[in-house]
Order: C-alpha cells, then sequence, then structure tokens
C-alpha cells in the first residue's frame, strides 16, 4: 500500500521526516526482522524472526486477512455493505473484523469453542458477531469451518451477493499474498542472505507462500515445517501419510489435512515439536529478550534452532513471531496448567502467579 513521507516543521524530539499510513490496510505487513539472541548463540547462526504481532490487528493473520478480501474485491466476490464470514481459531477472524470494518464491511465469525476466552473477546471488541462452535474433526459437518461456509451460503439464498465466506485454508489467495509480499520482504530485509525459513503451519498460507517465494529467488534456501504434537502435518513431509501423535497447548497450528493452501509448499524438512521443548522458549525469549509471543512462535523458535543446527554455525536462518503472548496468558503463563501438562514452569513464573 502507498505511504507519503510528510516534512514540515519539528520539534527536537520529533521525528524529520514522518510516514503516514492511510488506512488500516496500508498499516499491514512491513514488520521489523529481529534477530533472535538466545537460539543465535545456541546455534552459531543468526536466527532472525519477522515480528509480525506488530501488525494492527496483532497477528501475522492480518496479511491473510488482507490478501484473501483485496482479492475477494477484485473479483467482484463482495460487495459494499456486504458480510464477510469465515471459520477461524481466532486471529485471522481479527484481521478480518478490523480491517473489514475499515472497509465498510461486518463480520461473523464461526470458531471452536476451546479457543483462549483473550482471542474470543478480542474478537468480539472488534465489533465482530462471534458463534462459538463446539470441537469437532474436520470429517464433521459441524465443524466450524464447514458451519461458516452454510451460513455464508443461507445468507446469499436470502439475499443474493450479500455475503462473502472468506474460506483462508482453501482459498489460495492467501497463499499467494504471502508469496508475493511476506516472502518478498524477508529477502530483502536480509539482502538475500538467507540459508532456511521455517515456521508452523495452520493454513499453510505462510508456509508455502514464504517458501515459493524464498525458492523462487534462492532453490538452494531450506524451507522446513516446525509442527506442533497432535498435528498430522509432519509425519506427511517425512513418511506421506498423514499421521498425529499427542496433542499440543498451542492455538491455530497443526492440521489433520492438506489444505489447498498446504498442497504442493516447497518443505524440504519437519519436525513435530513437542510443548515441553517450545514453550519454555518463549518464556526464555520473554524473560531475557522481551518479547512476548505466543504458543506458535514458540513451536517456530524450536524449529528455528533445529533448522540451524542442521545447517550448522555461520548460517542465516528466519522464522515468525506470530501473535503476542498475551492472547494465550490463561495457558502459557498458568504454572498450574503448565505443572499438569509436565512443561516446565521458570521460577520467575511461579513467584508471578502463587498457588
Amino acid at each position: 500500500m502507498p505511504t507519503r513521507a510528510v516534512a514540515g516543521p519539528v520539534s527536537s524530539t520529533d521525528f524529520r521526516i514522518m510516514t503516514i499510513r492511510s488506512n488500516l490496510s496500508s498499516a499491514v505487513g512491513n514488520t521489523p526482522l529481529l534477530r533472535l539472541n538466545h537460539a543465535s548463540s545456541l546455534t552459531g547462526c543468526e536466527v532472525l524472526a519477522k515480528a509480525e504481532f506488530l501488525n494492527p490487528g496483532g497477528s501475522i493473520k492480518d496479511r491473510t486477512a488482507l490478501g484473501l478480501l483485496l482479492d475477494a474485491e477484485q473479483r467482484g466476490l463482495i460487495r459494499p455493505g456486504g458480510t464477510i464470514v469465515e471459520g477461524t481459531a481466532g486471529n485471522t477472524g481479527i484481521g478480518l473484523a478490523l480491517i473489514g470494518a475499515s472497509r465498510g464491511y461486518r463480520t461473523v465469525i464461526f470458531m471452536p469453542d476451546t479457543q483462549s476466552r483473550e482471542k474470543i473477546d478480542a474478537l468480539r471488541i472488534a465489533g465482530a458477531d462471534v458463534r462459538l462452535i463446539p470441537a469437532v474433526p474436520f470429517s464433521n459437518p459441524q465443524h466450524y469451518v464447514h458451519v461458516a461456509r452454510a451460513h455464508a451460503g443461507q445468507l446469499n439464498e436470502a439475499k443474493p451477493g450479500s455475503a462473502w465466506f472468506a474460506n483462508q485454508f482453501d482459498n489460495t489467495a492467501n497463499r499467494d499474498w504471502h508469496e508475493n509480499t511476506t516472502g518478498p520482504e524477508i529477502w530483502d530485509q536480509t539482502h538475500g542472505k538467507i540459508d532456511g525459513f521455517v515456521c508452523s503451519a495452520g493454513t499453510g498460507g505462510t508456509l508455502a507462500g514464504i517458501g515459493r517465494a524464498l525458492k523462487a529467488r534462492n532453490p538452494h534456501v531450506k524451507i522446513a515445517l516446525s509442527d506442533p504434537t497432535g498435528s498430522a502435518l509432519a509425519h506427511f513431509i517425512t513418511h506421506g501419510e498423514l499421521l498425529a501423535e499427542g496433542n499440543s497447548i498451542s492455538e491455530g497450528i497443526g492440521s489433520s489435512r492438506i489444505t489447498e493452501n498446504f498442497k504442493d509448499a516447497p518443505i524440504d524438512l519437519a519436525w513435530s515439536i513437542p510443548d515441553q521443548e517450545s514453550v519454555p522458549l518463549l518464556h526464555q525469549l520473554l524473560r531475557d529478550e522481551g518479547w512476548c509471543v505466543g504458543g506458535s512462535s514458540g513451536v517456530n523458535i524450536a524449529g528455528a534452532i533445529r533448522l540451524a543446527r542442521e545447517l550448522g554455525p555461520g548460517h542465516t536462518v528466519v522464522t515468525v513471531l506470530a501473535d503476542a503472548g498475551t492472547r494465550y496468558q490463561a495457558k502459557l503463563f498458568n504454572p498450574a496448567l503448565l505443572h499438569e501438562k509436565a512443561i516446565p514452569v521458570p521460577d520467575w513464573l511461579e513467584h508471578a502467579f502463587p498457588g
């Protein structure tokens, strides 16, 4: 999105040139690349991460929401004043609600009732009509994605053209947007000196899109999947079949199926990451480096460390800090729950929430 630089009289404490964003959509993306100091020193590599929690809606899914909505507008799939309908674990819904409101749309979100209270509240604050659905397998017709699709169909039957189902999992405008924006940002920010990229997958749009963009510029860049236990994707990449084992407290990542966005993603390596490995990394990142990030970011950091060790010292590895840890306070920073799940609890967290 275009920006304009404005110069004028300033005080000694002002910036001499200010970048003005004309609307919410133009504030999405162009996030900074952060050095993860602990991961870098641990591996002898430069381990970097895109600070996606700095997007206006607080997550990388703002990019997904914007890409899907712009594509729908360009193709005439949504009309002015129409209704956006989506099935989401939360973050894409938040992005759609905020960006949609700024562009004149209302939003109806169907999501599993197992998601964090913080995300449910954030959706409602953003103005979305939130419908909580019992968590069931994708094969069940009552799965939140199927219910969302059916609701959009009902709205269009009553008033043709009044609703648009965003379909983030299988609408490849998701992947294409990351291929055209997020991937090139990473390439430019590293000046093309990147040896590997790794992140988790839910819809698969981020990993597939960024992977395609980087491989197009340098086919030797290694692309890796960092998958939480309980997801079937890592086993699929490694063994060619969908098989899930274990479980995870992470939200919004992992899958039991191959989405259209994930299909044909150029993935070289994949790992299944247990909570006992990923959660302590996000605790360490907060305590020692000040970045408060969510569970998927812990999975991503664990994958970045594994990929860096696979490549060896001296390489540059990039991952994603997808959203903020404050959206998962009741899980990630709850000593009682962490003890119950056999996840190490740092002393400072025990002291912060005694008893």
